[in-house]
């Protein structure tokens, strides 16, 4: 089995920065892409950025320029520094990774339980 915690989140005014971290533990052989995504409340999920094992990144338009994801892998870990928060970033984040587990065939996705980010004007 594959977990992933998700730590970070919090309260901020509009303008503040917060860091998310999530981190992965388990039966893991290798991690490809690493992701957040958030959900507002009465919106559907939405991609917020990627991060490739390799380090190639790719963010929603709404976070280019705010917002940047890093990973370290040798700690299963992915990270996501928010600057310039708006409240429009209000939502629960989620962390995602594609995994490929020890002695297992193909790749699978696992999220993280979420963890609520609130931006307050």
């Amino acid at each position: 089995q594959v977990q992933l915690v998700e730590s970070g989140g919090g309260l901020v005014q509009a303008g503040g920065s917060l860091r998310l971290s999530c981190a992965a533990s388990g039966s893991i052989f290798r991690i490809n892409v690493m992701g957040w995504n958030r959900q507002a409340p009465g919106k559907q999920r939405e991609l917020v950025a990627v991060i490739t094992s390799g380090g190639r990144t790719n963010y929603a338009d709404s976070v280019k320029g705010r917002f940047t994801i890093s990973r370290d892998n040798g700690k299963n870990t992915v990270f996501l520094q928010m600057n310039s928060l708006k409240p429009e970033d209000t939502a629960v984040y989620y962390c995602n990774a594609d995994v490929i587990r020890v002695g297992g065939i193909g790749s699978y996705n696992f999220w993280g339980q979420g963890t609520q980010v609130t931006v307050s004007s």
